[in-house]
């Protein structure tokens, strides 16, 4: 049988498998898997993500969940060593605290009176930040940096993932129509079968019916021995 060109073999197969499943354990996407095998087989990373869902990813499914159970392991293991050692105040969180205060009436007087003093949120804020070292305010700073970068990286995802499923449909369009071509063509053909198949059962009748109308010979021996046609 002849081969395309474009066939997949199983040592391809196999380098999707595995790259696929390296990208979920590490936390990247199966966008970034698709790309990379791309690169390596010189194939788009839709035809990569096509041949995944397709045919490949249903005898890895076990795979699949295991790879996943291990990148939940090592994020969870990442996450306690890059836990933020202050988190601030939510500043949509509004109260009031009553604080006691002993002052003198004056430099003579020992009496003391109780002054209640009213913390709003933003003292309180004030008051907290006070204990903070310079570390804390650069770690803070740091995670909040991290998270904005890493909300810009997985917009970009999410737009290459939107650009890979445009591709994904409009090749699925497409095959469709393929197909769809394909099965009128082997529908006209066979009709085409059927119709010669009646053309030659209805000649060969026509042969069988001549041969029956033919008149046959008869044959006599004269006193010579030669055999002589007898006309009828």
């Amino acid at each position: 049988m002849i081969q395309r060109q474009d066939a997949w073999s199983e040592e391809d197969d196999l380098l999707l498998a595995e790259t696929v499943l390296r990208h979920i354990r590490e936390g990247s996407t199966q966008l970034n898997a698709f790309e990379e095998v791309g690169d390596k087989l010189n194939r788009t990373s839709a035809a990569c993500g096509f041949r995944w869902n397709a045919v490949v990813r249903q005898d890895y499914m076990k795979a699949i969940d295991l790879a996943k159970k291990q990148r939940k392991q090592r994020q969870r293991a990442l996450g306690e060593k890059t836990k933020p050692l202050y988190t601030p105040p939510d500043p949509t969180f509004s109260f009031e605290v009553s604080e006691e205060i002993m002052v003198e009436k004056d430099a003579g007087n020992e009496e003391a009176a109780v002054v209640t003093n009213t913390i709003t949120p933003e003292r309180s804020y004030m008051q907290s930040s006070k204990a903070l070292s310079m570390d804390d305010v650069i770690l803070f700073l740091s995670n909040l940096k991290n998270s904005d970068h890493q909300s810009t990286n997985m917009q970009q995802k999410n737009d290459r993932l939107k650009m890979e499923n445009k591709e994904l449909a409009d090749e699925i369009a497409i095959l469709k129509k393929q197909l769809e071509q394909t099965e009128r063509e082997f529908q006209t053909i066979q009709e085409d079968y059927q119709a010669l198949v009646k053309i030659m059962d209805r000649a060969r009748k026509m042969v069988l019916f001549e041969d029956e109308e033919k008149p046959t010979n008869t044959f006599k021996m004269d006193k010579n021995g030669n055999l002589e046609r007898i006309a009828k």
